[in-house]
Formats: C-alpha cells, structure tokens, sequence
C-alpha cells in the first residue's frame, strides 16, 4: 500500500459512520483528485481534501431527513462534494450529481468508476433543466455546497423538490443580509427556513454553516425561471 493511501485513511473522521469499505472508496476518490490535470478543485493534497472536502460533506448527516433521504440532488457539484461522499455514506439512496461544466463532469464520472459507487449519477446540465423533465419534484433532499446565495439556492431547489422535501446549504460565516433576502423571497419560493447548524469545529472550514429549508407545498408557477435568471436577478 502507497504512503499516499495511508496518508488519506488517517483522516477518517472519529466515530463517524463509514466503514472501512467507504474509507476506501472516499480515498480513492480524493487520490483521484490530486493526480487531476484539469482545474476541478483548488483543494486536492489528500490530508487537506479529506478535512475539506470529505469531513464538510459528512456534516451533512447531522440533518435527519438527509441521512434517510431515497433520492438526493446535487446542485453544482463541482468535483463531486458532498454528492459523492453522501452517496458513498448512504449507499440505500440515489444521488444524482448536477453540474453543468464538462470537464467537472468527467472527472466525476471518473471518480465513481474508480471508487466503485453504484448510487450516483452525472447530469451534465443546469438545475433549471433538470426542473422542467421527469426529475422535477422527485427528489427527498437536495444539498448545494459553495454555489451561490441562499435566495438562488432555494429558488434553484424547489422546483427538484417533494412536498416536505429540504435543501441543506453549506454556507461559510452567517451573513445578516444574505438570510433577510432568503425570509423575504422563501413564500414565493414555497420553502421555509427551518434550521442553522453551526459545525464548524467538524468540518472543513471553522466558520462552516448549514442552512436546512423545507418544502412546504407545490412549486409555484412560473419555477424554474431560465438558466441563468436565479442567480442574476436573486428574488428578495
């Protein structure tokens, strides 16, 4: 075994609930990442990427409904995080990992073939168009990391989303703001902010946030707006 492998498994997170066959398969996704060539991450030695990528992704399951989710959306997945780790920690359910640059795709695909990871998917395309086929309102959960603010976030959301399904946003230092516009844009949105986890001393960034809405009925007409429109003109 390479000094590299061993240097990755160190970083397993105590007492969390992966076994030894998903610490496997996470390192050699992240092995993957720091021999990766084309720009996908900015984090990719090993001992770094397991704190900041690996051990973010897992606070995830500190938020119930995400840990029992069937069916999760990954919203800009970027190199494949939380979608990847949530998808290897929860091997009942299906993640489909929505990103819409190419070359990330790739290496993502990539990553689950060599990590072995039968429940995820790669879509190569925009949320908004994702929203509009077969996946709208099919999915428990949706999760974005680093993507945008929480308004384009929940309006990116929840038209993917069930009835009672939630988005989980891991968002950096609390920004007064930024969370005003959410309260402000959330009726038309249909979700509800209903939770603020603060598990900064457990993942990859000490001022590490996550932001838990809830859906609370069908998505109002008019959701998904155009690729583009959330982002550029944020309701609220």
């Amino acid at each position: 075994m390479s000094s590299q492998r061993k240097s990755t498994r160190r970083f397993s997170p105590t007492g969390s609930s992966l076994s030894e066959a998903q610490v496997e398969a996470t390192s050699r996704v992240l092995e993957l990442l720091e021999g990766e060539r084309a720009s996908v991450s900015s984090v990719t030695e090993p001992e770094r990427a397991w704190r900041a990528h690996v051990e973010d992704s897992l606070t995830g399951l500190e938020v119930e409904e995400l840990s029992r989710a069937s069916r999760i959306a990954d919203i800009g997945s970027g190199a494949g995080f939380p979608g990847l780790v949530l998808a290897v920690a929860l091997p009942g359910s299906q993640t489909d990992l929505i990103e819409s640059v190419g070359r990330k795709c790739e290496f993502i695909e990539r990553a689950i073939g060599a990590a072995g990871i039968s429940n995820a998917t790669v879509l190569n395309a925009r949320s908004e168009e994702i929203a509009t086929g077969e996946r709208r309102e099919s999915y428990d959960a949706v999760t974005a990391r680093a993507v945008g603010r929480l308004s384009t976030l929940a309006e990116l959301a929840s038209p993917l989303l069930k009835e009672n399904g939630i988005l989980v946003a891991w968002k950096g230092k609390r920004d007064a703001d930024e969370e005003q516009q959410l309260e402000r844009a959330a009726e038309q949105l249909a979700l509800q902010p209903e939770q603020i986890l603060d598990v900064g001393d457990r993942a990859g960034s000490k001022h590490r946030h996550l932001h838990v809405l809830r859906k609370l009925g069908a998505t109002p007409e008019g959701l998904p707006r155009r690729p583009g429109m959330a982002k550029k003109r944020p309701r609220g």
